[in-house]
């Protein structure tokens, strides 16, 4: 990895990089919802390295009415109280419950980016680090020039992804690791 001192804001997916994804359904309530080890101290151990910290998420299960908007809070309401717990801290999660592809708030589209920089506008996506486990994730960070980061196994060695990132971590924890 090049100096990664450089770099100030860190842009988080959540399934799949701080909890279990699951395959083919919708983290739906708070028994669901599974830490990846190491996620939480991983996210203590850069809360102090990055100036904020952000998940940007796609929830389409709310859209789909699969799971409400209340649960979905009540969900990251247990995340954030967990990683609290472990001394870690999240600046904001913005996350995207339609269901058209072309909203500008789902990903890889950057809307949830720029609600960020809205929010706290000496953000720099130059300067900004995005963690993700898929495609989507990537071309998120991609078009807004940031250092993507891949994680997780779901894509085989030959995937054309690992051309399109800066660098590949096994998880959030080996991530947080190289600094």
């Amino acid at each position: 990895m090049n100096d990664l001192n450089t770099y100030n804001y860190l842009f988080l997916d959540r399934d799949g990089v701080i909890n279990i994804e699951r395959p083919d359904d919708y983290v739906k309530n708070i028994s669901e919802f599974i830490f990846i080890e190491g996620s939480v101290q991983a996210i203590a151990k850069l809360s102090n390295r990055f100036k904020y910290i952000f998940i940007v998420t796609n929830q389409r299960g709310v859209g789909k009415n699969i799971l409400t908007l209340h649960s979905l809070q009540q969900i990251h309401d247990h995340m954030l109280s967990e990683i609290e717990k472990a001394g870690g801290k999240i600046t904001r999660i913005y996350c995207c419950t339609d269901l058209n592809s072309t909203s500008i708030n789902r990903k890889p589209n950057i809307g949830m980016a720029f609600q960020a920089q809205r929010d706290f506008p000496d953000v720099n996506f130059a300067k900004s680090i995005l963690v993700g486990n898929s495609k989507s994730d990537i071309d998120f960070g991609n078009k807004l020039g940031m250092f993507s980061v891949l994680v997780g196994d779901k894509y085989s060695a030959e995937d054309k992804i690992y051309r399109n990132i800066d660098a590949y971590c096994e998880n959030l924890y080996k991530f947080a690791e190289k600094f």
